[in-house]
């Protein structure tokens, strides 16, 4: 049975949410949020990889029906792009704000007004994308939002790249995660998003991901509540490394996992550089994709028949917040 409350309104109540806030605080004065650990004192406004000092920056935040269905709902879920990364996917289709700087700092009290504005919009979520490097802000700023009567749910929908030593934190405050998989190889790993050491880190913080909350809850409207959903960006020439993915899924989570497999990657960004990566991806690739999905026995998820479109018939993003 779905819970009906959001888990984070009893740490809030018991003190942990604060607990936590106080431990990714310090984190900040030595970066060491994400497996980069660049070391720099983020408290004093250096930056380091993820060009993030101390403030969050918000491209735009919305309503949006493109995600996954039990995620976006009828009402939409309120989605939060917050600009910058800790990853660099030469092939980004966001990568104005993931990479070029686009969108503005907020304070935390911006940011917790952006996050009650789509509950009152009726939003079935709060949708944090790209949550990673700017994790402990967000949290100082749900402390805000739940004061002012914030009541559902969070879902972190990050890129994988991830220390599971700071995602175990968070038992007790998400009750949805939506992570890519995004490679099982290092050397594309490295070569398309400067992350060599991503699949080890990304299986690693997945499995947290899974004991915190476990398969998919979702209530009888077909709105998820709690567990995991992973996404995997199939990429052209089996870079991505599909069947090690679903093999781990399958083996080491549960075969019971939902699963977005995703079709739409096409060439953007710097993408047209790199010949192995420099094209859409054919059906065939796909048709492998879903095949390997069926083989390693994993029946729960999403396909894009609709080959080549917005997720799931979704919506084109527009910023809201201008540069200042």
């Amino acid at each position: 049975m779905p819970p009906k409350c959001p888990v984070y309104l009893k740490s809030f109540h018991n003190g942990y949410l604060d607990k936590i806030i106080a431990k990714l605080f310090k984190c900040l004065e030595s970066c060491a949020i994400c497996p980069r650990k660049c070391r720099v004192n983020r408290i004093s406004d250096i930056q380091g990889f993820c060009r993030t000092g101390l403030k969050p920056q918000v491209y735009s935040y919305m309503a949006h029906h493109g995600e996954e269905p039990p995620v976006s709902g009828i009402k939409g879920s309120g989605t939060i792009f917050f600009s910058n990364c800790n990853m660099a996917c030469v092939y980004c289709q966001n990568y104005e704000f993931s990479q070029g700087g686009a969108g503005r700092e907020v304070d935390f009290e911006e940011l917790a007004g952006f996050m009650l504005e789509l509950q009152k919009m009726g939003c079935h979520n709060i949708n944090l994308v790209t949550p990673t490097h700017i994790l402990p802000q967000i949290l100082k700023s749900l402390k805000m939002a739940i004061s002012a009567g914030l009541r559902i749910p969070l879902v972190y929908n990050t890129g994988g790249y991830e220390l599971p030593e700071i995602i175990k934190l968070l038992d007790g405050i998400i009750d949805i995660y939506m992570p890519d998989m995004r490679y099982a190889d290092a050397e594309a790993a490295f070569q398309f998003s400067a992350a060599s050491d991503y699949p080890e880190y990304n299986r690693k913080a997945v499995k947290e991901m899974y004991r915190q909350v476990g398969t998919a809850q979702i209530d009888e409207e077909g709105i998820i509540k709690r567990g995991l959903i992973i996404r995997h960006l199939v990429l052209p020439n089996n870079l991505s490394g599909t069947e090690r993915i679903m093999r781990f899924i399958a083996e080491d989570l549960s075969r019971d996992t939902y699963i977005s497999l995703m079709s739409q990657y096409l060439p953007y960004h710097k993408a047209v550089e790199f010949k192995a990566i420099n094209r859409r991806l054919k059906l065939k690739e796909y048709a492998e994709a879903k095949e390997i999905m069926a083989k390693c026995g994993l029946p729960n998820g999403w396909t894009q028949d609709s080959y080549g479109t917005e997720r799931f018939a979704g919506v084109n993003i527009k910023s809201i917040l201008k540069n200042e």
